[in-house]
């Protein structure tokens, strides 16, 4: 099994001092040889420090996740496969040991 984990962007338009947030997509990452649903949670909460930051600037944060066999294809891999035929372009693999 592996775990898919979908994150939010968030840009600052304004300054330091008068933010303005708008949100500008996220990611998903992948975690591979998740065994179930506990090892999963803590895993997600482990790799947390290596996909969430936070500056003046910019902000991503975890705001779901979900275990799935280790054949799944994210939606944009399904999208390169069926409109290029293969996957230049993978999940971003995070590693946890």
């Amino acid at each position: 099994m592996k775990a898919i984990i979908f994150t939010q962007v968030y840009e600052n338009y304004g300054t330091e001092t008068d933010a303005y947030w708008k949100a500008k997509g996220g990611d998903e990452y992948v975690v591979r040889n998740v065994a179930n649903e506990e090892d999963a949670t803590i895993t997600v909460m482990g790799v947390r420090s290596q996909i969430e930051q936070s500056n003046d600037f910019v902000r991503e944060t975890i705001i779901n996740w979900k275990l799935v066999d280790d054949n799944y294809l994210t939606e944009f891999e399904r999208s390169q496969l069926e409109y290029e035929g293969k996957i230049d372009f993978p999940a971003k693999e995070i590693i946890w040991a």
